[in-house]
């Protein structure tokens, strides 16, 4: 049974029914409602929503864009990703605003972005958001050198790779109650062109009864030599979880690209420390509808939900220790994946 859909579904009736309208920094206005959360269980299918069409490819670009420390939309670009064109391009519009006449259009914009490597660097650069925060963490600290007679204070700098410090952590302390990742550096808030909207992740893990074990035997996922030889054949000893905060979010058209986005970032994690996917859960701050989006709203409610796809990945993929720095767009595969029509409905930047 899908209940991934009609959670999503009740938590659109919800804002409708509960929401209190407020303004935002968009202009357009919301109904908003506080405090809410989205729960699944990722061995009932991968978290893809069936009630509307969601494009896949978009969501693993975007991932993979987070991945790989990038900060500048000319990877998403290049890849046909414009989740973030209207960032940059504000972005863009307001730094060259007394100059009105040189301005280009978004569609020139983009295509400047696609063809001038010079001007992409400048305008497609979005600040220290997430893949900074992720992969490329600067960290300013004191430092003091003995040798000085006098001991001479100045600034050190270490960058911090959190992705990898988690990997780390998972495989030498997997109970650890600090398996977390954050995008909310307060220092670099005022630098970023869009503050974090899900702002850090948990992971926890738990160990598998010898019964679980038994069943992914079973299961004939894992090539077995030696029979009931756990340790032979890596079966997985554990299940982890993960958990993302989000301080605001877009539920039409946001929400549904981040269920999905850290279903399979879960689904990596997992692979990566050879851990089997057990919870997703989101906690939801500021949940809103766009004043625009309630029409869209109503319409995907009334839908009747599909059964969840599963995600596969590809088998050249096994033959790499680790896989977290060499993954692209084409390494998963999307089976089964049914739903209803795309709606559409209009980005707020």
């Amino acid at each position: 049974m899908n209940n991934l859909d009609k959670q999503y579904q009740n938590l659109l009736q919800d804002i409708l029914d509960n929401g209190i309208e407020k303004s935002d920094r968009t202009g357009t206005g919301t109904l908003s409602v506080f405090g809410r959360q989205i729960r699944h269980k990722m061995s009932e299918g991968f978290p893809l929503l069936t009630t509307k069409k969601v494009y896949w490819k978009k969501v693993v670009t975007e991932l993979l864009w987070f991945l790989r420390g990038d900060t500048n939309i000319k990877y998403l670009v290049d890849n046909d990703c414009h989740i973030w064109d209207g960032d940059a391009y504000k972005n863009y519009a307001a730094k060259t605003s007394m100059d009105v006449d040189g301005q280009y259009t978004m569609d020139e914009f983009i295509n400047k972005i696609k063809t001038d490597d010079e001007f992409a660097k400048k305008w497609g650069e979005l600040g220290p958001i997430y893949g900074k925060q992720w992969r490329r963490l600067r960290h300013y600290f004191p430092k003091i050198y003995p040798e000085v007679s006098q001991y001479e204070h100045y600034i050190g700098v270490k960058t911090i790779d959190q992705i990898q410090n988690l990997i780390n952590n998972l495989k030498t302390k997997p109970d650890d109650r600090g398996l977390i990742v954050s995008a909310w550096n307060v220092s670099d808030l005022e630098d970023m062109v869009l503050r974090p909207c899900h702002n850090f992740f948990q992971v926890y893990t738990r160990e598998l009864s010898l019964d679980e074990r038994g069943e992914l035997v079973m299961s004939g996922k894992y090539e077995v030599t030696h029979e009931l030889d756990f340790v032979s054949n890596k079966i997985p000893k554990r299940a982890i979880s993960l958990m993302w905060n989000q301080r605001s979010v877009d539920t039409f058209l946001g929400l549904p690209f981040n269920i999905a986005s850290y279903g399979l970032l879960l689904e990596i994690i997992a692979k990566e420390v050879n851990m089997i996917p057990d919870e997703l859960i989101g906690i939801l701050g500021d949940t809103h509808l766009y004043l625009n989006h309630i029409v869209q709203a109503k319409e995907q409610i009334g839908r009747e939900p599909y059964p969840l796809p599963n995600i596969l990945f590809k088998d050249h993929l096994n033959d790499f220790d680790s896989i977290i720095d060499i993954l692209r767009i084409n390494d998963f595969v999307l089976d089964n994946y049914q739903s209803h029509p795309a709606i559409k409905a209009l980005l707020s930047n």
